[in-house]
């Protein structure tokens, strides 16, 4: 072969060479420029979070200072009355303390419930998950709750089967419950009817039926449970904001028999803390009604 033959091929190996590693830089360099775009993108992200969580306990903390304002201000009312100049006869007296008292019931529930929320969102490792039977906790939330029931002639109805095995948060699965019973006894009306009950989706549909003495669905993972009241129901405007913090419903459930406007956020937090999802929409037959998920590992 001749030297100039030779040197045409080195040429062009090397020619080749080159070419192959411009690619591979040229590679190299638009993934650089992808994982800096997508660095810029997560940075923007985390901003944003960080900006929307800030915002958040801001409104969080002006709404905690705005429920607080009014308890406060009539315990305070009240003392002043009581240690004032002028005499305060018996029962008037009897009358204040009792106000003060249900203030201070109303700002434990309050702190209570606050402490909950923060517990579920920053350290929700320390709600041990053990073994429970949901059943037994809805019977438990119904016992606690019965003589509020029966003052406004409400019936509890647990139509879970037993044993429902679940292993989860006793506390926070007690409060799921507790808190959706304790807002129908408040809100919905009297004469009425509260039920929980399991439910089956079947083609993109929910089947609700009254369920055997067992579970039937042993095998699957996750519960799928219904609870209702057969009551005034409420706005529908309202259904999407129904748990946010500190929402007050102005007609329909009327919120004058107290509550801390925390009891729904917590039922979502803890259905959330359980791997479930939880919606709620207005019955045809009248009343609210909640679906929800519960995993049961």
């Amino acid at each position: 072969m001749h030297w100039s033959d030779v040197a045409l091929y080195l040429l062009a190996a090397a020619l080749i060479a080159i070419a192959l590693l411009y690619l591979r830089l040229m590679r190299k360099n638009r993934r650089l420029h992808q994982l800096a775009d997508e660095a810029n993108r997560l940075r923007h992200q985390a901003a944003a979070t960080e900006q929307h969580t800030r915002q958040l306990k801001q409104e969080m903390t002006s709404n905690i200072a705005h429920e607080l304002k009014t308890p406060v201000s009539s315990i305070r009312g009240y003392l002043e009355i009581l240690l004032g100049p002028h005499p305060v006869d018996d029962d008037r007296r009897h009358y204040y303390l009792e106000r003060c008292y249900a203030q201070t019931l109303r700002l434990s529930d309050l702190i209570q419930d606050v402490s909950l929320i923060n517990k579920i969102e920053e350290s929700a490792s320390l709600f041990p998950r053990e073994e429970h039977d949901l059943h037994s906790i809805v019977q438990e939330a119904i016992r606690d709750l019965v003589d509020a029931a029966s003052s406004r002639h409400i019936d509890l109805l647990n139509r879970l089967p037993h044993p429902m095995p679940i292993r989860g948060s006793h506390e926070l699965l007690y409060s799921i419950f507790r808190n959706l019973i304790e807002n129908a006894i408040a809100h919905a009306g009297e004469h009425i009817t509260v039920a929980i009950e399991p439910y089956q989706i079947e083609h993109g549909k929910v089947m609700l039926e009254t369920p055997p003495s067992t579970p039937t669905t042993t095998e699957a993972s996750t519960y799928y449970l219904h609870l209702y009241d057969t009551g005034c129901g409420i706005p529908d405007e309202y259904l999407s904001r129904l748990f946010d913090r500190f929402v007050r419903i102005d007609s329909g459930r009327s919120r004058s028999r107290g509550g801390t406007g925390l009891g729904l956020s917590i039922v979502k937090h803890a259905v959330l803390f359980h791997d479930g999802q939880i919606y709620a929409k207005n019955r045809p037959e009248g009343g609210l009604e909640f679906f929800f998920s519960l995993k049961k590992e």
